[in-house]
């Protein structure tokens, strides 16, 4: 059994979530969504363990000092976000493949890290205008916020080429067939180059 690894990134707004929720339906029985680790504070329904793991900044550091990660970025002073290699080793040695929902950064860095084991996927909206209209519709965000966030996506889709496969989510039926496609054909391609 080889040890595989998928990651996605995208643009806030561009339907990543929906879409990763959709793969692990499909697979529930052989993929596994990886749990960062992160030293801000719990939101709102969020649990330890579930969305996060979540430990105090001095604690991330000292995780750092005994290069507990796989990859960590500290966002802005005193919020890191992680990937232990404690949870890729749980999640492989149940058999498991591993299913990462990350920022493009993060994304890119674990394409680094992983390398051929790895699908690493980006995530699109058809257009900036498209996620602008998306991310009003949501109503979950200030005007300024809103703004923030197009200009961040803005800036990310600039990334797109660094992952191995672009997703343009127009249409989120043909999204979840085109992905289901490029998830089934890596996953059984590296299943017949695995080497003894």
């Amino acid at each position: 059994m080889s040890k595989k690894v998928l990651i996605f990134s995208a643009p806030s707004g561009s339907g990543k979530s929906t879409i990763v929720g959709h793969i692990l339906k499909i697979y529930k029985e052989s993929m596994e969504f990886s749990v960062s680790a992160t030293s801000r504070k719990p939101r709102g329904q969020e649990k330890n363990g579930r969305e996060y793991f979540f430990v105090t900044p001095s604690a991330f550091r000292k995780l750092i000092g005994e290069d507990a990660f796989v990859e960590y970025e500290e966002v802005y002073e005193d919020h890191f976000y992680g990937t232990l290699k404690s949870e890729v080793e749980r999640i492989w040695d149940a058999g498991h493949t591993i299913v990462f929902d990350v920022d493009v950064k993060g994304g890119i860095n674990l394409k680094k890290y992983f390398g051929d084991k790895a699908l690493s996927v980006f995530i699109q909206a058809p257009s900036v205008e498209a996620l602008r209209e998306r991310l009003i519709k949501r109503g979950t965000d200030t005007p300024e916020a809103i703004e923030e966030r197009v200009e961040k996506a803005a800036v990310e889709i600039t990334y797109a080429p660094a992952f191995d496969y672009v997703l343009i989510n127009d249409d989120l039926q043909t999204a979840f067939a085109e992905i289901e496609q490029v998830v089934s054909s890596f996953l059984s391609e590296h299943d017949e180059t695995t080497h003894p």
